[in-house]
């Protein structure tokens, strides 16, 4: 096989503009952080990751990074071998936790994902096919997304509001919704819980449900509930919703909820990990498995979740953090190639107003997005707004997502709502 050694690779930390959006451990910051990798050849072909950017993450990303050159980009196995090494020599190894509620005991996957994703993108780029050929070949022409809504505040303390205004009533969060569907044309709704008392937020579903009779709904409360009070709110919502994501903490607690409903649960908070699998499916504690490249250790093992998630009779969807367009192009490839991954995907993506790549070629139309055709993941670098975006990551502040400090800035007294009702 031919090789296709990695001569230079930058790692580039940018921040964009983040909107109030509400959830169980506080509030988003203004500003919300990733980092761009790239991957050059001297052939003079270039491959895009993209992943999380707090100050730990980073540091093992370079750490990473400073031992690639050389490397060739098809050997995924030794990539795999040189970033365990690393994180275990370089930087003590150990787990990682991003916005308070995603922890796993190792960062091998969450430090290997960009770099796999960039070396994918270098393959496509070299054979002249799109990543999705490498992972399998597209099942489908474009990838349904589901529209993600959120309690808001009309805009961050001491900023100005922005374009979506607050967001606290059924009422507001279905004009929200509105906005959504005529936007993009989605064709299922999630509403991000765990911010109000599970009453309130079951009268925003009903609302939601009154105004979209046909529309799929998910309710995610990120674990904000007992068991007792996830029991009464899958007993009210039978029937209107698709399924609850995580509405009590982890794999006993969802099991026991599961035991007592037919509402399907669905997690990306105690199964985020491939050791994970085991004990959830022994204890059938999980319907549906949202898959993340970013967590689970790159496009390849997500692929492997897929069967995995097969065989087992288990449903497939994909979790989104706030994220860009190289993230978005991998999800679409990803789940263009995942044959079970057959309920529509999570994004931010409609909240975000600043992107690193051109435009043109991720759009959502009936709220699906066509599986890019050309080599690679499809998508190009725009390298102004690449400097504009680290030009902002310099001067915002942020170095780590902590949605809980934020919070307690303007509420001093808030405690996080996890098991809290």
């Amino acid at each position: 096989m031919s090789q296709l050694r990695i001569s230079r690779v930058t790692v580039t930390p940018v921040a964009f503009e983040d909107p109030p959006l509400l959830n169980v451990v506080g509030v988003h910051q203004p500003y919300a952080l990733r980092a761009i990798v790239e991957l050059h050849t001297d052939s003079g072909l270039l491959g895009l990751g993209e992943t999380y950017a707090d100050e730990v993450h980073l540091a093992r990303l370079e750490a990473v990074a400073a031992g690639l050159p050389g490397h060739d980009a098809y050997d995924l196995h030794g990539l795999r071998r040189h970033v365990t090494d690393v994180l275990g020599r370089e930087t003590g190894g150990g787990g990682a936790s991003f916005g308070g509620m995603l922890d796993v005991d190792s960062a091998v996957d969450t430090v290997y994902s960009p770099f796999e994703v960039a070396c994918l993108d270098l393959q496509g780029h070299a054979a002249g096919v799109p990543v999705s050929d490498l992972l399998g070949g597209a099942v489908r022409e474009t990838v349904p997304f589901s529209g993600y809504l959120f309690y808001k505040w009309a805009g961050h303390p001491g900023f100005a509001d922005d374009a979506w205004g607050e967001a606290l009533t059924p009422a507001q969060l279905v004009e929200q919704a509105h906005r959504m569907v005529d936007g993009w044309g989605f064709g299922s709704l999630k509403l991000k819980g765990g911010v109000f008392a599970p009453e309130q937020e079951c009268e925003a579903i009903e609302a939601l449900r009154s105004a979209f009779p046909d529309m799929p709904l998910r309710l995610d409360p990120n674990g904000a509930w007992t068991v007792e009070t996830s029991l009464k709110v899958a007993a009210r919502l039978a029937g209107v919703v698709e399924y609850l994501e995580d509405p009590t903490p982890g794999i006993p607690g969802m099991a026991a909820v599961a035991a007592g409903t037919d509402v399907p649960l669905a997690t990306n908070m105690c199964v985020i990990a491939m050791e994970h699998l085991p004990p959830a499916i022994a204890q059938d504690a999980v319907q549906v498995v949202l898959s993340d490249h970013h967590l689970w250790g790159g496009l390849k093992k997500s692929a492997l979740l897929g069967g995995i998630t097969e065989v087992w009779g288990m449903g497939l969807s994909m979790h989104s953090n706030s994220h860009l367009g190289v993230s978005l192009a991998a999800m679409v490839h990803l789940a263009a190639a995942t044959p079970n991954l057959t309920y529509a995907c999570d994004t931010h993506y409609p909240w975000k107003t600043q992107d690193v790549i051109t435009d043109g070629v991720l759009s959502f139309v009936d709220g699906s997005v066509a599986v890019p055709t050309t080599p690679g993941l499809g998508v190009t670098l725009d390298r102004d707004r690449l400097g504009e975006l680290h030009e902002l990551y310099l001067s915002c502040g942020v170095r780590r997502r902590e949605d809980t400090v934020y919070m307690r800035s303007i509420q001093p007294d808030f405690e996080v709502n996890t098991a809290r009702w």
